[in-house]
């Protein structure tokens, strides 16, 4: 029997957070959504997420900064970073951070699920190992 999942999307553009809730509503799970980095982080306190996706650049803090505050505590969700950001400095620091998986925008609906898929299973399944996608 599926259970309901909690998807915590952080992101400081209205079309990114309205694509994503159309779209992660539609395959099932409960969207709850922040605009910047201090947000994210009393929304993550709050709603205890399932899974935080997380725009590396916003107003506040930084995905960065929010991903390290994450990781500062223990037992957090799985955390999936999107960026506009091109080069590697940025995406090796969060893999230093603990991320689960790095997408690039602008990216593929598909790619985007099958990550969220992965890290947040609806299905009773086995948990999932939190790796990161090495390409």
């Amino acid at each position: 029997m599926a259970t309901v999942k909690t998807v915590l999307v952080v992101d400081d553009d209205p079309e990114v957070l309205n694509a994503m809730r159309t779209i992660l509503e539609t395959e099932g799970y409960r969207l709850v959504t922040a605009t910047d980095g201090n947000m994210a982080l009393a929304m993550a306190e709050r709603e205890a997420p399932d899974l935080i996706v997380v725009d590396l650049m916003m107003p506040q803090k930084s995905g960065l900064l929010v991903l390290e505050k994450l990781r500062s505590r223990k037992g957090g969700p799985p955390v999936i970073m999107i960026t506009a950001k091109e080069g590697n400095q940025h995406r090796l620091h969060a893999e230093h951070l603990g991320v689960h998986d790095y997408i690039r925008k602008p990216f593929e609906m598909s790619r985007f699920l099958e990550s969220v898929h992965r890290l947040c299973p609806l299905q009773d399944e086995p948990e999932p190992v939190p790796s990161f996608p090495h390409s």
